[in-house]
């Protein structure tokens, strides 16, 4: 069973322009993104897919695989898809691919192995997606982190940007938990996902899982303890990201 990753990246942010080279730490915010990524040993294949010739050049500067994309999509799941199609290699319907989104400059190996590990061990899984234990209100509360309700079975009923499960008062024995920015599919799911129009709770809450629940599909959370993480979906969010990262224990390994 092969396993493929896909950074997808693009400048056109909405909310943060120029995102994937913004320097933190002193290298640019992908850079940490597909570095750390590659720190996970099992991949058969780690591609950055891209539309922009910016990031496409300091891609191929640092020798990484790097393949060029449509302008058009919207979704990272439809640019990880595309570049998937052109990777190069023959992909079985079952294989895994694996979308590393390309602002999460604090993620671990251990991350990529908690999303890929169910695909391996359980033939009826066909999606993952990686699940944080929410331990702050203020990220319980942000309507930038994507939170995720799921049923006892660990798969996924809802993601809102809404603070829920709903509570009087935010405790982490809540156990809510939000999207870690890595998701894995079966190659054959991921060509489904995409066949699909986007749904009306998706366009909602600007949250691409809930296409699967819309169409009473499932998506199984691969739970992760809580611990200082954070994605980048704006300037102040950088800042964040760069007051942890000294401590953080894979800092000066690659």
């Amino acid at each position: 069973m092969k396993v493929i990753g896909v950074v997808p990246a693009r400048m056109a942010s909405s909310r943060f322009p120029g995102k994937p080279l913004f320097r933190i730490s002193g290298r640019p915010l992908v850079e940490h993104c597909f570095l750390r990524a590659k720190l996970f040993p099992r991949w058969t294949g780690l591609y950055l897919a891209t539309c922009d010739q910016e990031i496409a050049d300091f891609g191929k500067a640092k020798d990484w695989p790097v393949i060029w994309t449509k302008d058009t999509h919207t979704r990272a799941l439809d640019r990880v898809a595309e570049a998937t199609e052109k990777c190069g290699l023959t992909v079985a319907e079952t294989d895994i691919v694996v979308c590393v989104q390309g602002d999460e400059p604090m993620l671990h190996p251990d991350m990529i192995d908690a999303v890929v590990r169910p695909l391996e061990t359980d033939s009826q899984v066909e999606g993952t997606m990686l699940a944080v234990h929410i331990t702050q209100p203020d990220m319980f509360y942000n309507p930038d982190i994507v939170k995720i309700v799921h049923d006892v079975n660990g798969d996924v009923l809802y993601t809102s940007r809404a603070p829920i499960p709903y509570c009087k008062t935010f405790s982490p024995e809540l156990m809510a938990r939000r999207v870690g920015g890595i998701f894995a599919f079966r190659w054959r799911f991921l060509k489904q996902f995409n066949a699909m129009p986007e749904s009306p709770l998706e366009i909602k809450e600007a949250c691409d899982s809930n296409r699967i629940c819309d169409n009473a599909l499932r998506q199984r959370i691969a739970p992760y303890p809580g611990t200082q993480y954070f994605s980048v979906d704006s300037p102040a969010d950088a800042d964040l990201v760069e007051q942890h990262m000294a401590a953080d224990p894979l800092w000066g390994k690659y």
